[in-house]
């Protein structure tokens, strides 16, 4: 994801909160990704409070079954679930949030087909 350009930092997270991968320094907890998890099913409580993402709030801006969006400032965050993952990319002021979601949907759409 980060080798693209266009996502800062990046993570793979399990459904049951373990880190899989992630970017250097870029600490996503277990509680974070329960949260977010939840937040697919129903995506109410995290546009009432925010989105939690490495300790950092974003403001919900799209939130469905499959994907979330956040913003915070300049930057973002994109996460999609999969069957058993969920990916979370950050973007900068340096990228589009456009370029970031697409990098982030086409891999969870690989992992989809491959069945995670």
């Amino acid at each position: 994801l980060v080798g693209t350009g266009l996502v800062s930092v990046a993570a793979i997270a399990g459904h049951d909160g373990s880190i899989w991968a992630n970017t250097a320094g870029f600490n996503v907890t277990a509680d974070e990704v329960k949260k977010l998890l939840a937040g697919f099913a129903d995506p109410g409580p995290l546009r009432a409070s925010g989105l939690f993402i490495a300790g950092e709030k974003y403001l919900v801006l799209k939130a469905d079954d499959r994907s979330i969006y956040g913003k915070k400032g300049t930057g973002g965050v994109v996460t999609v679930k999969t069957a058993q993952s969920i990916l979370v990319g950050l973007y900068n002021e340096k990228i589009q949030p456009g370029q970031c979601a697409n990098v982030v949907e086409k891999l969870a759409d690989y992992l989809i087909e491959t069945g995670y």
